[in-house]
């Protein structure tokens, strides 16, 4: 990534295309790296990075060939959140923020994102940073980073998934500590909280994030959706709903031919090769 310096660290990945202004797209493998790039605003959201983020989570979701997908900031900045000054009014006056038919990357409303996400955080990460990382699956942070859900010192309150999300990932209490208040809080109190799975060193986080997607993107492509599905399902509807599906995705996925390179892969005692099919 040639343009991601400081606490983002770097990579040798090869720029595949810009996909907007605000948002670049990079793949090793089938992994696909999505990167907010609005340094000199501290990736501030504005309408164009909001709309540019759905329509690079669309493009993840409709590509077969990638498996797995890294959400992260260029510049020292996870982001600083929503340019308020520009996404406000369009929020008052009732403006849609994502493009219609784009999957919806705070998976609140309409499409929402079958493939998996792990994200990286450095710098600050406030309000729609954390309702980003709270719609992901897998979350790395330095150890530098802060957080903040800070709307209520802004006068109004979450409304990209933090009311809902935060309570279940940290607990009833630890989640309004910092909803009610709007007080930031550090890495160490991230991890503490549930809020991410690993911290680094300040410039390892987007090399480890990266290596947690790219051993997601070696398993197999239809058992790591189904993962997503049952696993929302549960979360979202309870186990019994989940469980009703259960044994009969199961035994469709028992009959694809990657299924049958897992069982080949373990008798010949080699990593399996699988192909989505």
């Amino acid at each position: 990534m040639s343009d991601t310096t400081g606490s983002s660290g770097s990579t040798d990945l090869t720029v595949l295309t810009d996909f907007s202004s605000r948002i670049t797209l990079e793949t090793r493998g089938h992994v696909l790296l999505m990167g907010l790039r609005r340094a000199e605003k501290r990736n501030a959201f504005d309408l164009a990075m909001l709309r540019g983020l759905a329509e690079a989570f669309t493009r993840y979701d409709d590509d077969p060939e990638l498996r797995c997908a890294l959400l992260f900031g260029h510049g020292e900045h996870f982001t600083a959140g929503l340019d308020l000054a520009e996404v406000g009014p369009a929020v008052a006056g009732g403006e849609p923020l994502f493009p219609a038919g784009a999957v919806d990357p705070l998976g609140l409303f309409g499409r929402v994102r079958r493939k998996p996400l792990v994200v990286a955080l450095q710098g600050w990460c406030l309000t729609i940073g954390i309702e980003l990382a709270l719609a992901a699956d897998i979350r790395v942070a330095a150890r530098d980073t802060r957080f903040g859900q800070i709307e209520i010192k802004r006068g109004i309150f979450p409304f990209g998934g933090a009311t809902l999300r935060l309570p279940q990932v940290a607990g009833w209490g630890d989640a309004m500590r910092y909803l009610l208040t709007g007080d930031t809080f550090d890495a160490a109190e991230a991890l503490r909280i549930g809020l991410v799975q690993e911290l680094t060193e300040p410039g390892e986080q987007l090399a480890r994030a990266l290596a947690i997607a790219e051993t997601v993107a070696r398993q197999a492509p239809l058992a790591v959706q189904a993962t997503l599905r049952s696993a929302r399902v549960a979360v979202e509807h309870g186990a019994p709903v989940a469980l009703d599906s259960m044994l009969a995705e199961v035994r469709a996925i028992m009959a694809s031919d990657d299924a049958r390179e897992g069982l080949m892969s373990f008798l010949e005692r080699r990593e399996a090769r699988f192909t989505g099919r």
